[in-house]
């Protein structure tokens, strides 16, 4: 078992790493004050491991809200429903949420434990490779609306991360490579010695050996947690987290929420930053070609939608949180190791990588 903190003053809270944990009483414990838990979770992933965190946590008043499993339902109508069940089971200030699921999950229920009665505690349980390696730590919580990814949110930090590794032996294999994108990114934007360790790893990695894949989590979370520690509300350098979403945020928008998961649209997103670093001469020929290459070996699209064209990518992109003064900017790796927040980045260049992409 590995454990590391998120460095936030007094909001600063652990993350646990291991195999079996969701059956350990004592990494929940430090994070449950009050004696009422709301466990958050979804048709999927609750009748694989409910009943045992239920079993968990039979110290405290546990109820349940299970909503339907998708990004499609990442939404402020179906977050009601945990709104609704708190209220009618009468759960109070000192009430915690604890989410059990993937990235969606996390960030819905994050976001409601911010909302309900002005904010209440919660625990993340990812047990999504994405949400392990990314979107369970750092405080990012959200919903989706038609017209952009994220869009309704808050930045709302957990009590404690809780990562079972074990988890990960019955996530589809889909899911696992989309859970790889956020994994190669850190490679990318931060760490050029990790991204190597993971074009070297990769068959270890795939089938799910304990060491490597712990070893791959903590790396991933020991990144994010330092890049929180220093700029939490993503004013500075946690923008470069982003490397990849904007195009890829772009593609789930267009595509429909859940036709494209969020780590294949990612995937497809570094390759246009890369391309799109290359064409701006931050990037060289060789690392553009090591980072398609390690994106496809891990099984992620590597091109854009073909029926989805320039004016598609802009009417999405301009969105982009990132947007100020309606002027787009994109992070761009200059480095397998480090990247960029820039907006030299045209219209007729992102048009120009579309087709490159095409004529692969």
């Amino acid at each position: 078992m590995k454990r590391l903190t998120v460095a936030l003053g007094d909001r600063s809270y652990p993350i646990s790493i291991g195999p079996g944990l969701l059956g350990q009483p004592d990494f929940f414990q430090q994070a449950i004050k009050g004696h009422q838990v709301m466990v958050v979770t979804n048709d999927t992933v609750g009748p694989l491991y409910l009943d045992a965190l239920v079993k968990t946590l039979s110290a405290y008043q546990v109820d349940v809200v299970t909503l339907p499993d998708g990004e499609q339902y990442k939404t402020s109508e179906v977050l009601d429903n945990v709104y609704s069940a708190l209220l009618e089971k009468r759960h109070g200030r000192d009430t915690t949420i604890v989410a059990l699921g993937g990235g969606v999950i996390g960030d819905m229920a994050g976001f409601a434990a911010a909302c309900y009665q002005r904010g209440i505690p919660f625990v993340q349980v990812p047990t999504t490779l994405l949400a392990q390696v990314d979107s369970s730590v750092g405080g990012k919580t959200a919903v989706n609306h038609r017209l952009g990814k994220n869009m309704i949110g808050a930045f709302y930090q957990p009590q404690s991360v809780v990562i079972d590794i074990d988890c990960l032996k019955t996530l589809p294999e889909r899911e696992y490579r989309a859970g790889m994108a956020e994994v190669i990114k850190y490679g990318i934007i931060y760490d050029g010695e990790f991204f190597t360790w993971l074009e070297n790893n990769l068959d270890a990695l795939h089938a799910l050996d304990e060491q490597t894949i712990t070893h791959a989590i903590y790396r991933c979370c020991e990144i994010k947690a330092e890049v929180v520690g220093k700029d939490e509300t993503e004013h500075g350098i946690r923008a470069l987290l982003n490397l990849g979403h904007t195009f890829g945020h772009a593609i789930e928008a267009h595509q429909g929420y859940g036709n494209w998961l969020h780590g294949e649209a990612v995937g497809t997103g570094m390759v246009m930053a890369a391309l799109s670093a290359q064409k701006l001469g931050y990037l060289k020929d060789e690392q553009v070609e090591r980072i398609i290459a390690l994106i496809d070996k891990v099984g992620l699209p590597v091109k854009p939608p073909q029926a989805m064209g320039i004016d598609d990518f802009m009417t999405h992109m301009m969105r982009d949180k990132k947007v100020l003064n309606q002027q787009l900017r994109v992070i761009l790796p200059t480095a397998i190791g480090s990247a960029i927040i820039t907006d030299a980045l045209s219209q007729a260049d992102i048009e120009s990588v579309i087709g490159a992409l095409r004529a692969r």
